[in-house]
């Protein structure tokens, strides 16, 4: 017996609509159990800070466990391995930093592709970087450190977290815009080379604000300037790069992201969340006491910041012929 054409499709449509709803119950639910944020950077970084204001907040809100994992090893390639190969359902998330818009060009043999097996969550925040001396360092200015350079090429040394570093391509980057010759001195991360900054063997240095604001407040180091295109909401006295060098912005971004398959319901739910930390005035305040600004967008829109910044890092480590070993 023929079915009447208008129950036909009724029930048409019922069957198509049957595969999503076991998604947005899913999605309803979650999380059920605890969720993995996995960083790829020692407990007490800037990255790992960040990350756990947003696990803490995300716990809170959305009542249940957000616990960050600190997996380490070749500049967080081994923590984003990690969240590529894991269950694409929202149980395992990825604090992403400045190091995956650089690695992708560092790393010739990867096993994954960062924007291709990845999907963007949520920006969390923008946090520059700030170019210090030794307060004896005859330079004061931006524009007293590009005359210096361009006085004694080859003579002025710039130190970085190391090769290959965001610290190191900002620096790299300031080199090409300002047309000048200065010595990279790579460390095994930032407190080696502030204290060789302020022990003399080093003459500028690129630096995280949350590693070097201490040292800046008691006067033992002296800071040139930030390297965002608008000054610092911590040192607003602090004068930025661009201001000497329009068009300057080496600005790290921090923010999270989800295996490629990752329900989108999960993953609007898991923005909305964040974003409304990310406004909260109390969550404001904690980022920028560490020298960070908070940046809620949309994943679409943190999806363009990762493709815009690896291509713009891949540029200038491709013109510097930065090479990791």
């Amino acid at each position: 017996m023929e079915l009447p054409r208008r129950k036909f499709l009724h029930l048409a449509a019922g069957a198509a609509a049957l595969p999503a709803m076991p998604r947005v119950a899913c999605a309803l639910d979650y999380p059920t159990r605890p969720v993995r944020l996995i960083v790829g950077f020692a407990a007490g970084s800037g990255l790992d800070l960040y990350a756990r204001l947003i696990a803490q907040w995300l716990s809170d809100r959305l009542n249940q466990s957000f616990v960050v994992e600190n997996r380490l090893g070749a500049g967080s390639n081994v923590a984003a391995e990690a969240l590529v190969n894991a269950p694409a359902d929202g149980y395992t998330l990825f604090m992403a930093s400045a190091a995956q818009f650089t690695n992708a060009t560092l790393y010739n043999n990867l096993s994954f592709n960062f924007i291709r097996d990845t999907a963007p969550v949520a920006s969390v925040s923008r946090g520059p970087f700030v170019i210090v001396t030794n307060p004896s360092f005859t330079a004061k200015t931006t524009a007293e450190l590009i005359s210096r350079a361009k006085a004694n090429p080859g003579k002025v040394t710039f130190g970085s977290a190391g090769t290959g570093t965001l610290t190191h391509v900002s620096g790299e980057l300031f080199k090409m815009m300002a047309g000048v010759d200065m010595v990279h001195v790579p460390y095994r991360g930032e407190p080696q080379a502030i204290v060789d900054l302020m022990g003399g063997q080093l003459d500028i240095d690129f630096s995280t604000l949350a590693g070097a604001s201490e040292f800046i407040k008691s006067g033992k180091l002296h800071p040139l300037a930030v390297t965002s295109a608008q000054r610092s909401e911590l040192f607003p006295n602090i004068p930025a790069v661009s201001e000497t060098l329009p068009g300057y912005d080496a600005t790290p971004w921090s923010g999270i992201c989800a295996p490629k398959a990752t329900p989108v319901e999960i993953i609007d739910k898991l923005n909305q969340a964040i974003n409304a930390g990310l406004t909260d005035p109390k969550v404001k305040a904690q980022f920028t006491a560490i020298g960070s600004t908070t940046t809620p967008l949309t994943p679409s829109e943190y999806g363009k910041v990762i493709v815009g910044e690896t291509e713009k890092w891949a540029k200038v480590i491709r013109a510097a012929n930065i090479k990791v070993e």
